[in-house]
């Protein structure tokens, strides 16, 4: 081997040790998949020189890939594209669990054509490689055309290979820290937050409103005489009632409002950056469909109706701290239990004079 051929090999592989050195530590530095796999992928350009690289995951519903990162010309037109089980290269790859370095796409019958007609791009060469979990796939590495568009190599395949490994561990490691998240912050019967998870986000919500002037708002309420369905039709059933009670807030609220449940039939939302009377609203919009659903409907002692008595409380009108918004709203939501149920209460400012709410079809209106 001449010298400079030598040279270029040793610091090949100077350069490669300290790309793994970097991948090592941001799989220590962080549990979240994205940052994560931006460094590895952006520390692999620095080596293999791409001109475009994809990271792809695998729906484990339905087998197929989806586009989770993609860094080139044209790649943020690929965000959110999906891929039949084994459809194209990396289809194949993931499919078969094979890594594969194509030359030359246009003369292998794999190549899906679909992708560069939707970023525009140009195609030549591929690399791509299945990410690996104790025998289970969870996506590939996928490289595209290699330095000044031309084609990669075996080298390249097996540094490609090693990444991949350090890769895979690291997102498996942050799905877990994920799932641990999710069981210590979500309730199980109807998939919301739960009330350990509320305070700590009411508290941080309320910090920030101060700091910059925001309002925010809570809604509490409870189902009225929801007894009744535990009483008349068992308890499994009165669970799939709170279910179905999560589906409908996730359906019907913002997604910067926090759902959460409270405790038995009570449930509050937690709504940023949100006024009293923007509150109000969307309390009576929870309120008309909880009303108008039909629950229990795919059941033998179904349908059954049920009605919500609402309470509104903002900050910084009602109260300026986190116990007082949630109790100045409680108590909103026992005023409508008061009157007639199936409404919506607005908590009274302190400053403003005592009004009353006029109840109305089931709905009060803001007093």
């Amino acid at each position: 081997m001449r010298g400079k051929d030598l040279l270029r090999e040793l610091q090949r592989t100077v350069d490669e040790l300290a790309v793994l050195n970097e991948i090592g530590k941001a799989l220590t530095s962080s549990l979240d998949i994205g940052e994560v796999m931006h460094v590895i992928l952006a520390k692999v350009s620095e080596l293999l020189k791409p001109s475009n690289w994809s990271l792809l995951l695998k729906d484990h519903t339905t087998s197929e890939l989806y586009f989770h990162a993609a860094v080139g010309e044209g790649s943020d037109r690929l965000l959110g594209m999906r891929l039949r089980p084994g459809e194209g290269i990396a289809g194949w790859v993931a499919q078969h669990n094979q890594p594969l370095l194509v030359p030359n796409v246009h003369a292998d019958p794999r190549f899906a054509s679909r992708f560069d007609k939707a970023s525009r791009f140009h195609t030549k060469s591929i690399l791509c490689v299945p990410l690996t979990f104790k025998e289970r796939t969870l996506g590939v590495i996928e490289l595209v055309n290699g330095p000044r568009d031309g084609a990669f190599g075996e080298e390249d395949l097996k540094i490609l290979s090693t990444v991949a490994e350090f890769s895979a561990i690291a997102i498996e490691n942050a799905r877990n820290f994920h799932k641990v998240q999710e069981l210590t912050v979500l309730d199980d019967h109807t998939g919301l937050f739960n009330s350990r998870h509320m305070k700590r986000q009411l508290e941080q919500e309320v910090m920030r409103a101060t700091r910059f002037g925001h309002p925010v708002s809570v809604i509490f309420f409870d189902l009225d005489h929801f007894k009744s369905v535990n009483d008349t039709h068992g308890h499994q059933a009165g669970s799939q009632v709170l279910h179905e009670i999560g589906r409908l807030l996730l359906k019907t609220l913002r997604s910067t409002d926090v759902p959460v449940r409270y405790g038995g039939d009570e449930f509050v939302v937690l709504m940023p950056e949100t006024s009293k009377d923007q509150a109000v609203a969307a309390a009576r919009r929870i309120g008309a469909e909880i009303a108008q659903q039909a629950f229990l409907g795919d059941k033998p002692c179904g349908p059954v109706k049920l009605t919500a008595s609402l309470g509104v409380a903002a900050f910084p009108d009602d109260a300026r701290d986190p116990e007082n918004l949630i109790r100045r709203a409680d108590e909103a939501m026992y005023h409508v239990k008061a009157s007639q149920r199936g409404g919506v209460f607005a908590a009274v400012s302190p400053k403003a004079p005592e009004r009353t709410g006029t109840l109305t079809a089931g709905v009060s209106s803001e007093p």
